[in-house]
């Protein structure tokens, strides 16, 4: 036998060495433009900053007056997510009547749709691309500068990107539900709407109920996030305290805004028990 050699404890070693140091060289030049440059935080400046807000962020604000105020602004951002998600369904309903096959009359005896009821189908989808596509957010900032400052921003901005996704949601649901209750209401005669509320829904409610309320969920914490762009609701206000570094307010509606966000939880939880 030949002398014995003495080999690496891991055979893959040389690859997986050239693996790491062709990540480093991607990642180089991404953090270089992204300007990333975290030994700023520690500067004199931000560290004094940081005291600042961080000494009077541990005791949260309690003035009467101000709690006051934070309760409505509470209400309001509710407000802004309801009224948004009302006016998404208002849009999304149709567009779901449009896209979703199983309710298509001309499907039924030849098992294939008309070329214009194909072509309106397949823009209706694209819209409801471009819709969820935009993030809420760009929405609100547009939105902004056409009507100003406050909710109605948010609620339309709301209304626009969330009947995208109900949209397409929906009729994804009404798909793969189980067809035969909407087919023998379509070749009986009966209209897409009754089909759709007395076939296609009642196989889905628990789903359809359950993704809503999520989807509420969403809007009300959207809504608070919009308020940065000044959208209203309570984000508004969080972002005037945190200009002025007031960290008693910011921590006392961080607080709440924890506090609205697991409400909604429970509010959906309680829902879709009731409709398991």
């Amino acid at each position: 036998m030949g002398p014995a050699t003495t080999r690496h404890p891991d055979p893959a070693w040389r690859s997986r060495v050239v693996a790491t140091l062709a990540c480093v060289a991607l990642l180089w030049p991404m953090l270089v433009y992204s300007e990333f440059k975290p030994w700023t935080l520690f500067e004199a400046q931000s560290l004094a900053a940081a005291w600042q807000f961080g000494s009077s962020f541990l005791t949260p604000a309690r003035d009467p007056e101000f709690l006051a105020m934070v309760l409505r602004e509470t209400w309001q951002t509710v407000a802004i997510a309801t009224a948004g998600l009302t006016l998404a369904l208002l849009a999304a309903i149709p567009a779901t009547l449009v896209v979703t096959e199983i309710l298509s009359i001309s499907r039924l005896g030849t098992g294939r749709m008309r070329r214009s009821s194909r072509l309106l189908r397949q823009a209706v989808r694209w819209l409801l691309v471009l819709l969820r596509s935009v993030p809420e957010l760009v929405w609100a900032l547009l939105f902004v500068r056409l009507v100003g400052l406050g909710p109605t921003a948010g609620v339309l901005a709301i209304a626009l990107t969330y009947s995208g996704m109900l949209g397409k949601v929906y009729a994804e649901i009404l798909e793969s539900a189980d067809a035969r209750a909407t087919d023998a209401l379509l070749a009986g005669g009966a209209a897409r709407l009754p089909a759709l509320f007395y076939g296609a829904i009642p196989e889905s409610a628990s789903e359809l109920v359950s993704y809503t309320v999520y989807r509420w969920e969403c809007a009300i914490r959207g809504s608070a996030v919009m308020g940065f762009v000044g959208a209203g609701g309570l984000g508004q206000r969080m972002d005037e305290s945190m200009r002025m570094m007031a960290g008693g307010e910011v921590a006392t509606m961080l607080i709440v805004f924890v506090l609205l966000v697991g409400c909604a939880d429970v509010v959906s939880k309680m829902m879709r028990r009731r409709l398991a």
